[in-house]
């Protein structure tokens, strides 16, 4: 799908003219199974993969062995990739969950012919879900490994990067710390806009984690449980293009393996780009996992 050549991050936490922050935070996890919309919010979107499947009337599975960010995955439609589990499976979540496995699949050929050694799930809202500001949220558990790339974030309906996009939470496998980013003109690929925060040994990534972001009209918040760890303005962003952030967006959450951003964090080439050997046996063994217990959006003041 021609949208993944729009996903192009940054290095984490190194500095540019904008300066760019690093949060080292004790990330209590204080956060309920659900958390209701408050009182002067409205819920305009939520989805908690109760059900036996995905519910597509409000998500599209992307199907694509398109190649970019150097990332080692063909995106495919299958219960291999994108199970929805519930009870013990659900490792502590509310009333089910989306659970995202890569598979090593060597030699995986897609329709049109290319060769992949992993499929993986990606899932968006696009014309299904589509919003302008908000409080974008979603709960997520994760595992540790060298290489795995799961995100959750937010991208426009137009030509990257003037169409904006918001990344709510990345994260590369290393299980002290999750990133946000924000991507637009002349402040996108390696000069984007980016911070980390690092989780407390006892709570780490690979524990239960509400990521979410408040959406305003000039402003764009981070949080993770509920602490601000990042915040972007407009007049920030004036310094460098245009504010990318007041047209429609839709979500997406998925699972890379590999490419350009586990490679700027850990350097490793060999068995695969990005890509430790430790992960790859993880993955062969379907240990390698995103659960997703809910994805909430409510309107702010």
């Amino acid at each position: 799908m021609k949208l993944l050549s729009y996903r192009l991050i940054g290095i984490v936490c190194t500095f540019s003219a904008l300066a760019l922050f690093s949060h080292c935070i004790d990330a209590t996890g204080r956060s309920a199974v659900s958390e209701p919309a408050k009182m002067d919010e409205k819920e305009i979107f939520f989805d908690d993969f109760s059900g036996p499947g995905l519910d597509t009337s409000k998500w599209n599975v992307e199907i694509t062995g398109m190649h970019f960010n150097n990332e080692l995955q063909a995106y495919v439609d299958s219960v291999n990739v994108l199970q929805f589990v519930n009870g013990t499976e659900g490792e502590g979540a509310e009333n089910g969950a989306a659970l995202f496995t890569p598979r090593f699949v060597p030699g995986y050929t897609t329709a049109d012919g290319r060769k992949f050694d992993f499929i993986s799930s990606r899932i968006n809202t696009r014309n299904k879900a589509e919003f302008t500001s908000g409080t974008v949220s979603a709960r997520i558990k994760l595992t540790e490994g060298a290489g795995l790339w799961p995100a959750f974030w937010i991208l426009g309906t137009g030509q990257w990067p003037e169409t904006g996009e918001i990344d709510v939470m990345e994260y590369v496998g290393e299980k002290d710390w999750a990133s946000a980013a924000v991507h637009g003109p002349k402040y996108s690929g390696d000069a984007g806009l980016v911070n980390r925060l690092y989780f407390a040994d006892s709570n780490n990534a690979t524990q239960w984690h509400i990521y979410s972001v408040d959406w305003k009209p000039d402003s764009l918040i981070f949080k993770y449980d509920g602490i601000t760890m990042f915040r972007v303005t407009k007049a920030m962003t004036a310094f460098f293009g245009p504010w990318a952030f007041d047209n429609p967006k839709y979500l997406i959450l998925n699972f890379a393996v590999g490419g350009v951003y586990p490679f700027k964090i850990n350097g490793i080439k060999e068995p695969y780009y990005g890509l430790s050997a430790t992960t790859l046996q993880a993955i062969k063994e379907g240990k390698s996992r995103m659960l997703v217990d809910w994805v909430r959006v409510t309107t702010n003041k």
